[in-house]
């Protein structure tokens, strides 16, 4: 096997496993991720005007991503269950996409990292506001979900380059 890069969750014969994270230090580990959902301006405006007909997205959407941050162990085969103590999820306008931003941020105090929960409650809350608006906008667009960067670990901090 070679030194480079691997994949962590992968054994020597192909088959997926849990990594065991016991011997692991705990420190504080925070991640950031992001993404957009791009919408017709009239659907934008509907939005903030709170007048879409399932209610308010934006408080709904937040309080999704939230909850799905602390389900990711039940979502995403081989994550480990993770006592968070922190989860914010912010939504904001953007008339230049036009449509909403996501950025969730996830911290704890343990083993292994929370960039799967900080990218999970903004796949969710992105999912929330298209299943909000959708019946005024069915062609939006759910699109650059990422991590923009984390602390924490063995591995240490990562932060994504400016684009």
């Amino acid at each position: 096997m070679s030194d480079g890069p691997r994949l962590t969750h992968i054994g020597a014969s192909g088959e997926a496993h849990m990594v065991d994270v016991g011997d692991k230090s705990e420190t504080v580990r925070i991640a950031t991720a992001e993404g957009f959902v791009r919408m017709l301006p009239e659907t934008l405006s509907l939005i903030l005007a709170g007048n879409a007909k399932k209610g308010d997205v934006i408080g709904t959407a937040r309080l999704a991503g939230i909850m799905a941050a602390k389900q990711t162990a039940n979502l995403i085969p081989l994550c480990h269950p993770l006592m968070l103590t922190k989860v914010t999820v912010e939504i904001t306008e953007d008339h230049a996409l036009p449509g909403l931003r996501v950025e969730a941020t996830t911290k704890l105090t343990g083993k292994t990292g929370v960039e799967m929960e900080a990218l999970t409650a903004v796949s969710v809350a992105c999912l929330t506001i298209y299943d909000m608006a959708k019946a005024a906008d069915k062609g939006m667009q759910i699109d650059g979900i990422r991590l923009v960067q984390k602390t924490g670990g063995k591995s240490g901090d990562w932060r994504r380059p400016q684009d």
